[in-house]
């Protein structure tokens, strides 16, 4: 199975993009071993359009246009569910069980995503009830990721 973060914006060089390096690594490495392919990051660039409304569509379509056929689809939402890092886990695990090509996790913009976007959405997955940046929610995605990775391939890392 493959997993892809799509994420509206890009990581500048720093610290945010070398952690967040070092945790797709990890979780490339210790997820070949449980059928998961390379961690894929697509970056979306961020719409220019003035009119909040056509903003949130615009990188809505281009989030959806990276989504493949059958793929579960993970979007990040202040409003999901704040999943413990088992869970996370074994949702993923019942994704790869059941032949999902692959599982996309969704990082949308500073204004959301278009309701239609959300509507397609297997799970939408909180990270607390702050709102977060998407430089740091994406390092916590990927942190999470090779958490699960762990968990499932019976690492230490996690400790419960």
């Amino acid at each position: 199975m493959r997993i892809i973060v799509a994420a509206v914006g890009r990581l500048k060089h720093g610290p945010e993009t070398e952690l967040s390096e070092r945790y797709r690594k990890r979780t490339a490495q210790t997820g070949r071993q449980l059928g998961l392919r390379d961690i894929e990051i697509i970056e979306i660039r961020e719409s220019r359009a003035t009119d909040v409304g056509k903003r949130m569509i615009e990188e809505s379509i281009a989030l959806a246009n990276v989504i493949p056929d059958k793929a579960a689809v993970v979007l990040l939402d202040s409003r999901g569910d704040s999943l413990e890092s088992a869970d996370f886990a074994t949702q993923l695990a019942k994704w790869r069980a059941n032949g999902r090509p692959a599982t996309v996790f969704l990082i949308g913009g500073a204004d959301g995503l278009a309701p239609n976007l959300r509507d397609k959405a297997d799970l939408r997955v909180a990270f607390g009830s702050a709102t977060w940046p998407h430089q740091l929610v994406r390092v916590m995605l990927l942190e999470q990721l090779y958490r699960a990775t762990t968990i499932l391939a019976g690492h230490p890392y996690h400790r419960a």
